[in-house]
């Protein structure tokens, strides 16, 4: 029986979006798809359809490294209108509460501080995370009752840039699974206030900045009028802050074929040095290395007792 044939081409790297305004994160992944003709594309990091900016694209090996990148930082800015708290804590939902209170500039500056460092937090019901089975956000439009157990998240820095009787703006800088619109529901309540997010951008998903970022409607002319690939990323800068171990060309062989490679005494030295925690997709990872050839990327693997185990073999 013959081999069914790849729809697409074989592209690896990261493409860093601009997600537009009411689109979808699973829609923005098929439109680069289409426009790249790429047979494997996925995304880390899922954006609400109201909120804008950095949604990373990975292409072909690029998706092996997604659960790396879904431990990076997120950095937000987002606003908060005062007066109204909505079912799904933005603008889509229904509205559920009013409140005449407009919290003053120094009232916010003075409960910053306790949404920082590690905090509890209720993700949204309005959300993709399953309850037996079944999404959240399902759930809530069929109007059943059900509870969100805390979770705890990671603030780094939280921050006011502006606030007047109509609305608050933010900056935060925050960890995995972190939901801004649970951080808006939170300071709204605790300010004694209700209120909603009406603006809502994501800035940068790790080493992936908006800076660098292009639009979907930038991209489509980019695919008319310009080799649209030399957007794309290497798709080991997901990896980048991981120990480097550089291994000869006729190591290349051994560890496409599964097997361990010898590690010198010096080079076992100088990757304990750099090894810190790292939790990726509940597995530790502290001894994760990349083993590089002249500059290409080959495997992810353990270095223990002297000797490189290979754990993923990237085919590029």
């Amino acid at each position: 029986m013959s081999k069914r044939r790849k729809k697409g081409n074989d592209i690896h790297g990261w493409l860093v979006l601009d997600k537009a305004l009411e689109l979808t994160s699973t829609d923005a992944v098929n439109k680069v798809k289409r426009l790249l003709n790429a047979n494997k594309c996925g995304h880390a990091g899922t954006l609400d359809p109201l909120a804008t900016g950095v949604l990373p694209i990975a292409l072909g090996e690029a998706t092996r490294t997604v659960a790396w990148l879904m431990e990076a930082q997120k950095t937000y800015e987002f606003t908060i209108k005062w007066g109204l708290s909505t079912t799904t804590q933005d603008a889509e939902g229904e509205v559920v509460a009013t409140s005449e209170v407009r919290p003053t500039t120094q009232e916010i500056e003075n409960i910053i501080p306790l949404f920082l460092g590690e905090i509890d937090q209720i993700p949204p019901k309005y959300s993709a995370i399953k309850v037996d089975g079944e999404r959240a956000y399902d759930l809530a439009r069929d109007g059943e009752e059900f509870e969100l157990a805390a979770r705890k998240v990671q603030t780094y820095e939280l921050k006011l840039i502006a606030n007047d009787s109509i609305s608050a703006s933010f900056f935060v800088r925050s960890g995995k699974g972190f939901y801004v619109r649970s951080l808006a529901r939170d300071l709204s309540h605790k300010l004694g206030a209700e209120g909603h997010i009406i603006h809502l951008r994501r800035t940068s998903v790790g080493p992936f900045k908006q800076e660098t970022a292009i639009t979907l409607e930038n991209l489509e002319k980019m695919c008319i009028d310009a080799p649209a690939l030399q957007l794309l990323l290497p798709f080991e800068t997901a990896l980048g802050d991981i120990p480097v171990l550089a291994i000869k060309e006729a190591e290349v062989f051994d560890l496409r074929q599964g097997r361990k490679i010898l590690v010198l005494p010096p080079q076992m030295d100088e990757l304990k040095a750099k090894r810190r925690p790292r939790n990726i997709s509940g597995q530790d990872m502290s001894r994760a290395v990349l083993a590089v050839c002249d500059g290409v990327a080959i495997a992810l693997g353990d270095v223990r007792a002297g000797y490189f185990q290979p754990f993923r073999v990237f085919q590029t």
